[in-house]
């Protein structure tokens, strides 16, 4: 038996037996003649709406909607156009919201990642439950339960529901173009970094790690990632495995109630990113390119901070130089000019700001525990060099000027992305302990009189 079908069984098909969301998930070769046998056990209602654009309708939507006609459904269609590539706004999202609701429609979302979250939102808010046809192995978001969009400029997590099937044949998986699944090797590469977000947030007292999403992202995390010049070469097997991974965070994301378990600062930097609608060469780039690139700079980070030795804090003098939370509104003032996006910043930052006496107690934590939690992320966690030589192997990039950002402009970026998020990383731990300009100042040497 394939690598790829020992996991669907060993980890696919008792996430989804867990799961209080999807019902089937169903992932091998030639399998989209089953969608409509699928849906009919599912669904009681009789008429379906695809939701694709031009792309994704071209790669198997057709063959989709002949299963459908098969069993008995009455299939619409709604295509949009990939040329320019449809953006993960909630104002478009809402446009598939009005067409559910002039229906009784099943919605099924054909495509990757944009695609997908548009569907899961709009079924959400036109209470449906869909069904998502896999085109790709380029994020991890099928299976999850939140919807990432920009919603007025400033991009979140809105909790939806993951779908009731998810359908993936691997033979149209295989082959996407081999961007795509770079783009989602890079997605999977940041669950390291975000591992190590977590266990400083489990070491300071923010966040515990969860007993059940960490093992089940983590404990396979490198087994999906060892051979990225497959995945380059177009490796059916590999191909297959990245998709069984990606699929399988989705369900960690379910379990623990929020995107924690996929999503850290890399991930933070990459929406910076996106928000700013970065594009390269005339094209948008992708979420998975960004958050490759967000990846290796997380990691560059980890590596200074194990470097260092923090049992000789000096807690007082590190807390009476914080800032106060009016500075810190001063300095996203100064680094985020759109008023949208900086107003929701403050409201993030805000909520995780924390007063003297708390900030003295997280430090006296660190100084104490600094030599364990050190050695557990140095076991835990891939250098920056070594990751960045997987990501070059598998097509994804690592490097800023890959995707069109300046050491400037990424400097700034990787600074201000503390801001946009309330959840504890590496940057929040790296500025609580006094270290963060001296951290990037290590990583990014030419820009040591950059903003921040």
């Amino acid at each position: 038996m394939s690598n790829w079908k020992q996991e669907v069984q060993r980890i696919v098909q008792p996430a989804v037996a867990r799961s209080q969301i999807t019902d089937h998930v169903v992932i091998d070769r030639n399998i989209l003649t089953q969608t409509g046998e699928l849906v009919s056990r599912s669904f009681a209602e009789r008429s379906v709406m695809i939701f694709a654009d031009t792309a994704g309708y071209a790669a198997c939507g057709l063959a989709v909607a002949d299963s459908l006609n098969k069993a008995g459904f009455a299939v619409s269609s709604h295509i949009i156009p990939n040329s320019p590539l449809p953006q993960p706004h909630v104002e478009l999202a809402d446009t598939f919201v009005e067409i559910l609701k002039r229906g009784d429609f099943i919605p099924i979302s054909v495509g990757s990642g944009v695609m997908n979250d548009l569907v899961k939102y709009a079924a959400f808010e036109a209470d449906r439950r869909y069904v998502a046809v896999a085109t790709a192995s380029s994020m991890d978001g099928y299976a999850s339960a939140g919807a990432p969009l920009s919603k007025q400029g400033f991009k979140i997590t809105i909790p939806t529901r993951a779908p009731k099937i998810i359908i993936a044949d691997l033979d149209i998986i295989s082959a996407a173009p081999p961007e795509m699944t770079g783009w989602g090797y890079g997605d999977l590469a940041g669950k390291f970094p975000a591992a190590g977000d977590w266990i400083l947030a489990d070491f300071v007292g923010v966040e515990p790690i969860d007993e059940v999403a960490w093992p089940l992202v983590q404990d396979n995390l490198k087994s999906w990632l060892v051979n990225p010049n497959g995945l380059a070469n177009g490796d059916f097997n590999s191909i297959s495995s990245l998709f069984t991974g990606l699929t399988v965070v989705g369900f960690a994301m379910e379990f623990h109630g929020t995107s924690r378990p996929a999503s850290g600062a890399e991930h933070q930097i990459a929406h910076m990113w996106e928000m700013e609608g970065l594009s390269y060469h005339g094209r948008k780039v992708s979420h998975g390119a960004c958050v490759s690139v967000g990846t290796v700079t997380s990691l560059a980070l980890f590596d200074w901070l194990i470097e260092q030795d923090l049992s000789g804090l000096d807690a007082v003098a590190v807390s009476n130089k914080a800032p106060t939370i009016d500075a810190e509104f001063q300095t996203i003032d100064t680094l985020i000019r759109n008023t949208d996006i900086s107003e929701r910043a403050k409201l993030e930052t805000r909520a995780k700001h924390i007063d003297p006496a708390e900030h003295r107690r997280r430090l006296q934590t660190i100084i104490v525990g600094w030599s364990s939690i050190r050695d557990k992320l140095e076991k835990h966690l891939i250098r920056s060099h070594e990751m960045a030589e997987l990501l070059l192997e598998a097509g994804a990039p690592v490097a800023a000027e890959n995707i069109g950002v300046t050491e400037t402009h990424h400097r700034n970026t990787v600074f201000a992305s503390r801001f946009i998020r309330r959840r504890y990383t590496v940057l929040d731990f790296l500025h609580e302990v006094g270290l963060l300009e001296a951290a990037l100042g290590s990583i990014f040497p030419e820009q040591s009189n950059a903003v921040a």
